[in-house]
């Protein structure tokens, strides 16, 4: 099965689960937001499979510190034009695999999809 993570390093939750992800020996790649950005056709597929409430984070600072304008109406195509240019609004990490997405990290949900 192939996995891809996609995260920021330095995220606690990433950390986590690529902890996670070796410690069951699933191999997987990363893709670094901050070094590589964020594809708008990726990011449109996961609000299409999973919705904007679960794959934009609306918690962080970076949605916090966005215009008022912007974090209203917050629909499919706007999302995806908000978190390619700012994608540390992005829940992480999302994983791609065989199965499916994940986005977020719950380690029973994982196993159940990983195994």
């Amino acid at each position: 099965m192939s996995v891809h993570v996609y995260g920021i390093p330095n995220c606690d939750t990433v950390k986590k689960a690529r902890k996670w992800l070796d410690a069951q020996g699933v191999e997987f790649a990363f893709h670094d937001y901050k070094k590589e950005g964020a594809d708008p056709a990726k990011l449109a597929a996961w609000i299409d499979a999973k919705g904007v409430d679960v794959v934009l984070n609306r918690r962080g600072t970076t949605f916090r510190k966005l215009s008022e304008e912007d974090k209203v109406e917050i629909d499919a195509a706007k999302a995806v034009r908000l978190l390619e240019a700012n994608p540390s609004m992005i829940k992480r990490p999302v994983v791609e695999h065989g199965g499916g997405i994940l986005v977020g990290f719950k380690d029973d949900e994982w196993a159940e999809a990983l195994s």
